[in-house]
């Protein structure tokens, strides 16, 4: 294991019980939403959440600029960028994902797109020489920021939510 990994066993909280606090987290968001319109800067903490669970990721030790989680398995030691986007049903307008931190030492940004009562819907990767390609030309001021629907066609689909019929 990486030495800026953190030891999940040196927790003093469990899994189920930080589980338990995400769903509470979610709820009231929501709540939060439907009564005043607005959101509730939890977004992007419920999207490190869900993805370091739903990807089998770990959260870093040390701080490493713009890395929220390492990779195991298939994305063994990648540092890993995770951002995350509410798509609320009344929203018209193109939904962007917040700036990226290009400076920072990732190597794959993770989007968890998080449904009007904050559930991941789905996770898409996008690896970064795909991102730094795609920025190439584009306003100092505007690099790092770009819509979903241009950052899904940059990468893949790593997880989707299940649906019944």
């Amino acid at each position: 294991m990486p030495a800026n990994v953190a030891n999940a066993t040196s927790d003093t909280m469990s899994l189920y019980d930080v589980a338990k606090l995400m769903t509470e987290a979610r709820r009231l968001a929501a709540d939060y939403y439907k009564a005043t319109g607005q959101t509730l800067p939890l977004t992007n903490e419920i999207a490190r959440f869900d993805a370091m669970r739903l990807l089998d990721l770990l959260p870093v030790k040390e701080e490493i600029a713009g890395v929220d989680a390492i990779g195991q398995g298939e994305r063994a030691e990648q540092k890993i960028q995770i951002k995350g986007r509410v798509q609320f049903r009344d929203s018209k307008a193109k939904q962007r994902i917040g700036q990226l931190a290009l400076d920072g030492k990732w190597d794959r940004v993770v989007l968890v797109l998080l449904d009007e009562h904050y559930n991941a819907t789905e996770l898409v990767e996008v690896k970064r020489d795909a991102i730094e390609q795609a920025l190439v030309g584009v306003a100092q001021n505007k690099r790092g920021a770009m819509t979903i629907h241009k950052f899904k066609s940059l990468g893949s689909v790593v997880w989707c939510e299940q649906t019944t019929a």
